[in-house]
């Protein structure tokens, strides 16, 4: 696999966990009136969100901030993703097409 194929697998990594990060931070504020729950979510967040920054520095370390930060957006998409899907949020029209134009400019900053 070439090196860039590395990195972008990386950012693809880092920026799911810091969703999944977001995710679990969200579940246990909906839970706070449990304390096991409120507790376990927060800190297993902390964890993913940790998790995320050491793969996000391994990427930095390799290629322009300007293009790791620019594939980041991606993390929008995931949360996105995850509150419709999981949380089944109402996600509405508009904010979709924004969810669209992120994922186009993604793209365009993964070729660049």
């Amino acid at each position: 696999m070439s090196e860039r194929m590395n990195n972008v697998m990386l950012l693809l990594v880092s920026t799911f966990t810091a969703a999944v990060g977001q995710l679990l931070f969200k579940l246990g504020l909906n839970n706070a009136s449990s304390p096991a729950l409120f507790v376990s979510g927060i800190l297993i967040g902390l964890g993913a969100y940790a998790a995320s920054t050491v793969f996000y520095f391994v990427v930095l370390s390799r290629v322009h901030l300007s293009w790791a930060y620019g594939i980041g957006g991606l993390s929008y998409i995931f949360a996105t993703l995850f509150a419709a899907f999981i949380l089944l949020e109402n996600i509405p029209p508009l904010r979709w097409v924004g969810v669209a134009v992120i994922f186009v400019g993604v793209i365009l900053i993964g070729l660049s």
